[in-house]
């Protein structure tokens, strides 16, 4: 006995053309494929704005160096800063070394003590100087060398600075100047020019000393003052500061022992 038929089945013969529907009906591309063109088109973006930003801080002329500014000169001029910083003008900011422009500027002019070099964009460089400032002054020849708190001699003038105190460094011949020599004498010297008191230092005209403990200041109006060695020096300034105020009129003081000051001749 025969089967069924496909009629009698139900099933339906697919057409013809179906097949060839679903065959002809386009590929979408797969993930990995999109994960590729959007890679290349992260890096080709990336290159176009670091090259872009190479050209702008390099090649163009928007980000060049046009303008010095200086500060903080006191004796030192503008024109003698910019001389010697010798800063590159014309050329890209980015590229200008602010570390050589600085130590350029210490090793030309010996009375700068810092300076702050820093780009101000788009096109300038700013120059901030610190100088030394004397606290005792050498004197030979007619001439004078200014020595800052650190013992560092940065200029020789012909005038001597108003109240800034000269050194008369009388040394004698004893144990003590065989023992710390000249040098170490004018830094002990120059560490109690830096501990007066502002009052007192502009009223100090001469720092002597004959050896490391026998340290004397001479002030206007004839005073002396007694320091000793350089040791307890804010002490000693403490006392020497009470003694002016308590004795005006006094001729010579003694605060080489801080605990005992004295005073006479008043």
């Amino acid at each position: 006995m025969a089967g069924p038929t496909t009629a009698q089945r139900g099933e339906r013969k697919p057409s013809a053309g179906s097949g060839r529907a679903r065959s002809s009906k386009p590929r979408r591309p797969g993930r990995s494929t999109r994960r590729g063109r959007l890679l290349i088109l992260v890096v080709a973006v990336l290159l176009a704005l670091t090259g872009g930003g190479v050209w702008l801080l390099y090649g163009s002329s928007w980000l060049r160096l046009e303008r010095v500014r200086t500060s903080g000169e006191l004796v030192l001029t503008r024109d003698q800063v910019e001389s010697a910083a010798a800063v590159p003008v014309g050329a890209p900011l980015i590229s200008v070394d602010t570390a050589a422009i600085a130590d350029r500027l210490r090793k030309k002019l010996p009375r700068i003590d810092s300076v702050d070099v820093t780009r101000s964009w788009p096109h300038g460089i700013n120059l901030k100087v610190t100088e030394r400032k004397p606290v005792l002054l050498m004197k030979s020849g007619g001439k004078y060398t200014e020595v800052d708190t650190k013992g560092v001699r940065f200029a020789t003038v012909d005038r001597a600075p108003r109240r800034v105190p000269v050194l008369e460094l009388t040394p004698e011949q004893s144990p003590s100047l065989r023992r710390f020599g000249v040098d170490r004498l004018r830094l002990e010297a120059v560490k109690v020019a830096g501990e007066l008191p502002s009052a007192v230092a502009d009223d100090t005209l001469i720092v002597q000393v004959r050896s490391y403990d026998s340290i004397s200041l001479r002030l206007t109006g004839g005073r002396t003052v007694a320091w000793g060695s350089s040791e307890f020096g804010a002490a000693k300034a403490r006392a020497l500061g009470a003694l002016l105020k308590a004795a005006p009129k006094a001729e010579r003081f003694d605060v080489s022992a801080p605990t005992a000051p004295a005073v006479s001749g008043s």
